[in-house]
């Protein structure tokens, strides 16, 4: 049946990533620095209406499909995106050109805080140029972009009412927007409630490690656990679960001396923690469903974190933000962007047990100290952070020029039962010059920015309690240029070459204890060097009678590459030999409350280091297809390929990184009609990093057909059928630490209806 469906799509399409490369209308990319109104780049402009009409996802989720970009996914609200192999602090999230500050850089668990309500549009750059477009890095920029503060007058009042249901978490969502110009100002609000249960996956889907269950192979009293169904039998992940509320409200006052306006958001989630590994015993998590199965082991595995138990985050996100233009008009500065913002996030894990009061009787909390299990008190992930900018335009008729000066203070805290980090400070002043000139043979980009950077923070001796205290202060230096020359009248050619240079993150430097979500014991580096990349690339775009073509070729060579590298076996054997052997007293004599962090209770977990190597990513992104009528519509076929190969100057593998991927795409428009089919073909990796494990390849069919029907007036509603993983394939991401315990959702169909006055 697979086959059928992946001879049917190969035979009627070529491949894409759902997007066509050479759309002939102009698209301003508003997160860019220079005027860029044109896709010369590497980079997506991805329509607001394409998110809207779709399912609800992650952010991640909802562009996975675009050639170069792919996603390290914990559960289905968790989808941190990872441009061309580069994760993680490389990749940056924008929210209307201002870097999102939530706590995603601070554990794969934790989601990217988005938005993506009534939106207009999502820009994606890819590579380093991306400092040409706006705070940058290795991997790239993802800019989310809304006109809550709009700089143009609605021209007239506008409301929109949603409806959704997915039947793969039996899910529901609905939203609601309004804008309208009211005495001269703008007025914007948008709400949105969604609430997901947990997920389902094919029957088997789910991992078990082996040695979990060695010790206990010839125990006869498990006869009654072997019956009792586990989670992969029950079809779905425990867990998986979530909920957000997100709410926008902006006003701008637009005049001919530019616009100044103002914007309040707030977002709050819940959401399920499908997997939290346990250094006392079992290193699985809830998702197993092996609950039932480790109930008579509480003497040898201790704590029953299984079952009983259910792990959760809660999120609470405000962001205050202040956003204008003043036209100078003079000699030397035409005018002023300027840019103002104040957010408060915190991200709380807590555990919650069902039952408790009898859970809590019945095992006596035998084996471990009372505090630590009387009740497992929350983690809280705290960032506070204020930032504000100007961009000075000096463009004049010959070419366009800026000046950019940018400064933040930003606060992250960890605090809890699970914190793995000290408190730490990041503040950051950027000056930076773009320019884009229009020359005879060739059209010019470049970009130079000076980051002054101060990272502070501490670190805790775990056996004795002792702080150290460190300061990072430094500048890095980092520019760009950008050739783009029109070599026929149907093929333009674009050349890329970067140099950035990127200060370790926090995390990296001061990580240092028990991180559950990758069930390892992490230690960062303080004394870590920049890592500096230097990158080239070349990207043709082709077009003509209806057929397109695109192809990007890039290599990446990144000095002092860091990445969390796990121990060897025999190092590890070391650690856990030492840990059992620590003497007792010295565990209760730390008075700085860092019991839990003990070295007593990290034997199960993997050791891993913030380490540091040389390192190359290369690879490409190819796309053609042909556009042509069909009937009273246009259809439109294409194909498209993604590489991504990345290896340490040793010649191991880098690890987590995604396979290659080939997707197949059919699209037809008539009238109000759209119906878009996507095969994903994914390889299976087979080019893993230490300690990793191959992943099989999987197919993933989706589609969605969008009927849109006239209601008088300027009224209209939307009706949207979608189904995602059609063929029900058992998925999971090679870059996900918990690929798996965790896999991707099974089939999805749902229905969707967008109702504007």
């Amino acid at each position: 049946m697979k086959k059928f469906f992946k001879a049917v799509v190969v035979l009627i399409a070529f491949h894409s990533s759902e997007i066509i490369s050479q759309d002939v209308e102009e698209i301003v990319v508003t997160s860019s620095f220079v005027d860029a109104t044109e896709v010369t780049n590497p980079l997506y402009v991805i329509d607001g209406d394409d998110i809207s009409d779709d399912a609800t996802t992650s952010l991640g989720d909802a562009i996975d499909s675009y050639l170069g970009v792919s996603i390290a996914d914990y559960g289905a609200a968790v989808g941190q995106p990872i441009i061309r192999g580069m994760s993680g602090p490389r990749v940056k999230i924008l929210k209307n050109g201002m870097v999102n500050r939530d706590v995603s850089g601070l554990g794969v668990d934790h989601l990217n805080d988005v938005d993506l309500n009534d939106i207009n549009q999502i820009e994606i750059v890819k590579g380093p140029s991306s400092l040409l477009y706006a705070n940058g890095t290795i991997g790239g920029i993802i800019n989310v972009v809304d006109d809550v503060i709009s700089s143009t007058n609605y021209d007239s009042p506008e409301a929109n009412f949603g409806l959704e249901t997915q039947s793969v978490n039996d899910g529901d969502s609905q939203s609601v927007s309004y804008k309208e110009n009211i005495g001269g100002y703008n007025f914007s609000f948008s709400y949105k409630d969604t609430s997901f249960g947990n997920y389902d996956i094919p029957s088997g889907a789910v991992i078990h490690e082996e040695e979990d269950h060695d010790d206990h192979d010839d125990h006869d009293d498990h006869d009654e656990e072997e019956h009792e169904e586990h989670e992969e039998d029950l079809g779905y992940v425990n867990n998986s679960d979530f909920a957000v509320e997100a709410t926008k409200f902006g006003i701008s006052k637009v005049a001919d001396w530019g616009y100044l306006g103002f914007a309040i958001d707030n977002l709050e989630s819940v959401y399920g923690i499908p997997f939290h590994g346990d250094e006392h015993g079992d290193e699985h998590g809830d998702e197993h469903g092996d609950e039932e199965d480790h109930d008579d082991h509480e003497d040898e595995e201790g704590h029953d974190e299984h079952g009983e138990e259910r792990i959760f985050s809660t999120t609470d996100s405000e962001t205050f933000t202040i956003k204008g233009s003043y036209n100078v008009g003079g000699n030397l500065i035409n005018k002023v962007d300027f840019t103002y913002r104040d957010s408060d996030y915190t991200l709380t894990e807590a555990h919650e047990e069902e039952g408790h009061d009898d859970h809590e009787d019945e095992e006596g909390h035998d084996d471990h100290d009372e505090d630590e299990h009387e009740g497992h008190a929350p983690t809280v992930f705290a960032n506070q952070a204020t930032e504000y900018g100007a961009i000075f335009d000096m463009s004049n008729a010959g070419m366009s020029q800026k000046i950019v000066v940018n400064f933040v203070d930003e606060d992250n805290s960890i605090v809890g039962e699970e914190a793995f980090m000290n408190p730490a400070n990041n503040e950051e002043f950027t000056l930076g010059y773009y320019m884009s000139k229009d020359l005879d043979l060739f059209n010019v980009d470049l970009g130079f920015r000076m980051d002054q950077i101060d990272r502070s923070g501490s670190v805790t001796d775990e056996d004795h309690g002792d702080v150290d205290y460190y300061s990072i202060d430094d500048t890095t230096n980092s520019f760009a240029v950008s050739l783009g020359r029109d070599l026929t009248e149907n093929l333009n050619v674009n050349l890329g070459y970067a140099s950035v240079e990127r200060l370790p993150s926090v995390i990296e430097l001061f990580m240092n204890g028990p991180h559950m979500a990758t069930g390892r014991l992490e230690t960062g580096d303080p004394n870590l060097n920049s890592e500096t990349s230097n990158n080239f690339d070349i990207t043709f775009n082709y077009e003509n009678n209806g057929f397109f073509a695109y192809a990007s070729f890039y290599v990446n060579d990144v000095d002092n590459y860091i990445t969390l590298m796990d121990e060897d076996e025999d190092h590890e054997d070391e650690h856990h030999d030492e840990d059992e052997h620590h003497d007792e007293d010295e565990h209760h004599e730390d008075e700085d409350g860092h019991d839990d962090h003990d070295d007593h209770g990290h034997g199960n977990l993997i050791h891993a280091n913030y380490v540091q190597e040389d390192a190359e990513f290369d690879g490409y992104e190819i796309e053609f297809g042909k556009s042509m009528d069909f009937g009273s519509g246009e259809l439109t076929l294409s194909f498209g390929r993604d590489v991504v190969n990345a290896e340490f100057s040793d010649g191991h593998n880098v690890p987590r990184i995604n396979p290659s991927r080939n997707v197949y795409s059919l699209s037809y428009e008539e009238d109000d009609i759209v119906f878009k089919l996507s095969l994903k073909d994914v390889d299976a990796q087979n080019d893993f990093g230490e300690g990793e494990t191959k992943t099989d390849g999987y197919q993933m069919l989706d589609t969605r057909i969008t009927k849109t029907f006239g209601m008088g007036g300027n009224s209209k509603l939307k009706v949207s059928l979608f189904g995602r993983n059609l063929l029900d394939e058992v998925a999971r991401n090679h870059s996900s630490f918990v690929k798996d315990q965790v896999p991707l959702p099974g089939k999805n169909i749902g229905l969707k209806f967008n109702l504007t006055f």
